[in-house]
Formats: C-alpha cells, sequence, structure tokens
C-alpha cells in the first residue's frame, strides 16, 4: 500500500485571515491535522486555486455571489479570491514551503476556468490537471484528503479520484472546514454514497489505511 496526502485549497483566501475573500471558519487551524496526516503517507500533494482577478466569475460583492453564469467551465460569480501574489494565494500558516512538496497542483489560471475539483481543469472533467497521472505513476493506492472547503473543493477532488477506481479514498473531517453545516453534511452523505472512506479523526484514518480488507477493483 503507497498512501499520497493532497493539501486541498489549504490557501488564505479561504480563512478569516482574508475577511474580504471567501473566509470559512477556522480554515486557518488545520495545518496541524494535515501535517499529521501527511507523516502517514510517502507522498504529499499541494492544490492552489490561483485566479486571474479579471476572471470572468468575478463579482465586486458578496451578496453578488453564486449567481448562475452562462460559461461553460464558470459555473457561479464569486468574489476576486486566490490571485496570485496577494496574502489570499499563500498556504495556511503551519503548512510546508510550496517547494517542499512532492507536486502542486494550480487551478483556475485561465479567466474563464473556475475548477472546483483539483483533478481537472475543466467542469465537463475532460481536461486532466495531471493529478491522476502522477498518483498512478507513483503506484498511490490510498489517497488522504484534507483541505478547504469540506462542501466544495475537498468534496469535488475526493469524488474525481473516487470515480477512477484506482484508489481508496479517505477525507479527513479533522483536516478540513466547510462553509456551513448542511452543506457539510450532505457533502458528507454524497461522498459515503459513492464509497469515499469520511473519518473524523486522524484515529479513523489510521484505522482505515491499516484496513487490508478494503480491496481495489
Amino acid at each position: 500500500m503507497t498512501i499520497a496526502a493532497i493539501d486541498v485549497d489549504a490557501q488564505q483566501t479561504f480563512t478569516p485571515l482574508c475577511p474580504d475573500e471567501l473566509p470559512v471558519p477556522g480554515g486557518d487551524q488545520i495545518a496541524a491535522a494535515l501535517n499529521e496526516q501527511a507523516e502517514l503517507a510517502s507522498w504529499r500533494i499541494l492544490t492552489k486555486d490561483a485566479h486571474p482577478s479579471n476572471a470572468v466569475w468575478v463579482v465586486e460583492h458578496h451578496d453578488k455571489m453564486l449567481q448562475s453564469l452562462p460559461h461553460p467551465n464558470a459555473d457561479l460569480t464569486w468574489v476576486k479570491h486566490a490571485v496570485p501574489g496577494t496574502q489570499g494565494f499563500k498556504v495556511i500558516p503551519g503548512l510546508p514551503e510550496v517547494t517542499d512538496y512532492d507536486h502542486v497542483i494550480w487551478k483556475g489560471i485561465e479567466p474563464d476556468l473556475h475548477p472546483y475539483g483539483a483533478c481537472y481543469h475543466d467542469l465537463q472533467e475532460q481536461l486532466s490537471t495531471g493529478l491522476i497521472e502522477w498518483l498512478n505513476s507513483k503506484g498511490v493506492t490510498t489517497v488522504l484528503i484534507g483541505g478547504l472547503a469540506t462542501d466544495y473543493c475537498v468534496k469535488t477532488t475526493a469524488l474525481q479520484l473516487q470515480a477512477t477506481g484506482a484508489f481508496k479514498v479517505i477525507v479527513n473531517l479533522a483536516a478540513c472546514r466547510g462553509i456551513a453545516e448542511d452543506t457539510v453534511t450532505s457533502s458528507c452523505a454524497e461522498m459515503r454514497q459513492a464509497g469515499i472512506f469520511v473519518a473524523k479523526n486522524l484515529s479513523e484514518v489510521k484505522s482505515l489505511c491499516s484496513d487490508e480488507t478494503y480491496i481495489l477493483p
């Protein structure tokens, strides 16, 4: 069994450190849990939103967010966030330097693309970021996922990896934070229904990693 740990979009833009962007309650408090799960892994991957300030989905105020858009790969409006060179683009305090990760995925760089999952650049999931291929090249069989936010990019990344049938996917809730309790609950139910293991803490993650009764198709 070869384990990889993925830190999904653990950036300051999704924390109270950047209150004018997309702050997730407690988003700046998951570094220790992400570091702990990474100790179980042979490989550690970071994914980062990297959005231009002139993206087609940008709106000026939060009350204009979540409006539908006609663009095929940018479905909703959002306030400007995760712009390279800004504080929001940086990882949360306590995480390694970018160059200390084994692999990094930047997503949403094009102004008309706003993906949520880390495996594809487009919402149709046709244009690979290379994450799946990289994991396969390293012989990874189990993927541990934490990051921000549970009910958006974490969930979508987990579902994309699960859909390949190539990995045992474990989401570590202790290493995640979500936007709202109801959407976190529904997202966890959706992930479990897809066959993803949703662990409450590191102890459950360790137990799932050592469970050899799970056999990939």
